[in-house]
């Protein structure tokens, strides 16, 4: 029977990957991958934070200075945030796990006892078990 369920799975994978949102998540990742100035920022981002990182490991470690790293690491990020091919990538993926969380929650309620065939998101869940305790 597990290799069953299991097998069902991956069936579900693959029609996730047959979404328009998959697909449209996927165009914008490639369109960020070669988006150099997006690349430009990441990469900018990335070094503030071994920056921080490094400063914060020091027995003499300069506060001012790690705040200095942190004020510029979020003025990086809201660049980041505002390039049209990662938001248009965050929408896709918003989407798409919107969809995961609807399939997640069924799974889940389904184990726990409710019926499959009628049982969906709770009223009040977003989809997204991120922030979540539990369903139910």
């Amino acid at each position: 029977m597990e290799e069953k369920i299991v097998s069902m799975a991956r069936e579900i994978g693959k029609l996730l990957q047959e979404e328009e949102c998959y697909a449209k998540m996927e165009s914008e990742r490639i369109a960020s991958d070669a988006d150099k100035e997006l690349q430009d920022l990441i990469g900018e981002f990335n070094l503030k934070r071994i920056a921080i990182n490094e400063e914060g490991m020091k027995k003499d470690r300069d506060q001012e200075k790690i705040q200095n790293f942190n004020n510029e690491m979020r003025e990086i990020y809201g660049k980041i945030m505002q390039n049209e091919h990662m938001i248009a990538y965050n929408e896709a993926k918003s989407e798409l796990d919107k969809i995961v969380g609807r399939v997640a929650a069924i799974i889940t309620n389904s184990a726990n006892g409710e019926d499959p065939e009628t049982t969906d998101v709770h009223q009040g869940c977003s989809g997204d078990c991120s922030g979540c305790s539990s369903c139910g």
